[in-house]
């Protein structure tokens, strides 16, 4: 049967900033994207940052990087568009590239959110470590009004965007 190889496929990921990490998680993730990169060709995986998710996500993709050589891990920043080799250099020691959506150059207050459309745009699948009863962390309002925290999770959002956008959502419940 002479069937023609599928694309390289991409891979995100998202989780709330605060998890708890237990062993079956650990195992389930690394199961989960295990699977992807056997069966369903996935070669890239995007990161962005500044969740204990996305810490172990990318813990995972770099320990199975030692028996599948040819994946990349890509670090997609929502902050510094522009970097010094010193700083390219530096992150360049975990991923394989890093690179500034053009798309959130003036995102302003929303660029996270925006990077995330941007890296789940980018994938074929989604990864997601998503709670309903998730509660965002309080933070102080600098202009002392009633809004004192963020409404909706930033990955609620992401988890809404990617279903709406009709991409393979794979959910690992905590």
């Amino acid at each position: 049967m002479n069937m023609e190889r599928q694309k390289n496929r991409t891979c995100c990921f998202f989780g709330h900033r605060k998890i708890t990490v237990t062993e079956k998680l650990k195992n389930e993730l690394e199961e989960t994207v295990e699977n992807l990169i056997v069966k369903e060709n996935v070669g890239t995986f995007l990161f962005g940052s500044r969740s204990c998710f996305d810490d172990l996500c990318h813990k995972t993709v770099t320990n199975l990087k030692r028996k599948y050589m040819h994946i990349k891990r890509i670090y997609v920043r929502a902050e510094y568009p522009y970097i010094d080799e010193n700083y390219r250099s530096y992150l360049l020691e975990s991923y394989e590239d890093t690179y500034y959506p053009e798309r959130i150059v003036n995102a302003g207050k929303a660029v996270y959110v925006e990077r995330n459309f941007e890296i789940i745009d980018k994938s074929d699948v989604c990864v997601f470590y998503y709670d309903e009863n998730y509660l965002p962390s309080r933070r102080k309002n600098r202009k002392r009004d009633l809004a004192d925290y963020q409404p909706k999770s930033g990955t609620k959002i992401a988890y809404e965007y990617a279903k709406r956008g009709c991409k393979k959502v794979v959910l690992l419940n905590p």
